[in-house]
């Protein structure tokens, strides 16, 4: 089942995340010499935005690891890693901020946002099939083979990399519009200045980069079993 056009297609993707990865972390190493106005930490960035959109049970709680950053809409809380938490810097209020534009768009109930949220458990489990089906047909090609054909399981396959690929490009105006209210809110708070804002928004651009290169490999790898299905067609 994985053949050199697959193995190209994740190669060169694999090589796009790095560099995008290596900017990113790069940029955010950078800012993160950088105060904002009044000192405030990532935590203090957060708690001001929640209550300055009048969100008022959503916690701000510190976690463990590096740009591990997230909101977490079943619990309501926003998760900032310690140097966020902690931090006083640009890098730390931009995803401060960027967290909590997800506490606002749920609490707005935003379009993508819920769209996405529908679609987490529809990709949890075409991950499994399409995992169990990667398994069987590299351990037992022709026992597998024999109960399924191939056509059927690119069919599969196809599907799965369809839903993969739509709960990508969902991600992505959901991560652009909690980048977007972030930056607003952060110039009209004016925890970030003239000479500030245009670094926070080059962080926030290179961590939605991210999601591009993720949602351009899942439509590259639905498009080549595409093709790879017409071609046995004809």
């Amino acid at each position: 089942m994985i053949n050199m056009g697959q193995i190209v297609i994740l190669g060169v993707f694999m090589l796009f995340s790095w560099i995008v990865s290596a900017q990113l972390k790069s940029r955010f190493r950078r800012y993160s010499q950088i105060p904002v106005n009044y000192g405030m930490t990532g935590k203090d960035v957060a708690e001001k935005m929640l209550h300055d959109n009048g969100i008022n049970d959503v916690s701000v709680v510190s976690t463990q690891g590096e740009l591990s950053d997230n909101y977490n809409p079943m619990n309501k809380t926003v998760n900032l890693s310690q140097d966020v938490y902690y931090g006083k810097s640009v890098s730390a209020a931009a995803v401060a901020a960027h967290e909590c534009g997800h506490a606002v768009q749920h609490a707005t109930a935003y379009a993508p946002l819920k769209m996405r949220a529908a679609l987490v458990p529809v990709q949890s489990i075409s991950a499994k099939v399409m995992n169990f089906i990667f398994i069987a047909m590299f351990f037992g090609a022709f026992a597998f083979q024999s109960i399924v054909s191939f056509e059927t399981a690119l069919i599969v396959i196809i599907a799965c990399y369809a839903i993969f690929t739509l709960f990508a490009l969902v991600t992505l105006p959901v991560e652009i519009n909690a980048s977007q209210r972030a930056l607003a809110w952060l110039n009209n708070a004016n925890i970030t200045g003239y000479d500030t804002y245009p670094q926070a928004k080059d962080a926030l651009k290179w961590a939605a980069y991210t999601y591009v290169v993720a949602a351009l490999s899942s439509l590259a790898m639905l498009l080549y079993y595409i093709f790879l299905f017409m071609g046995r067609r004809d």
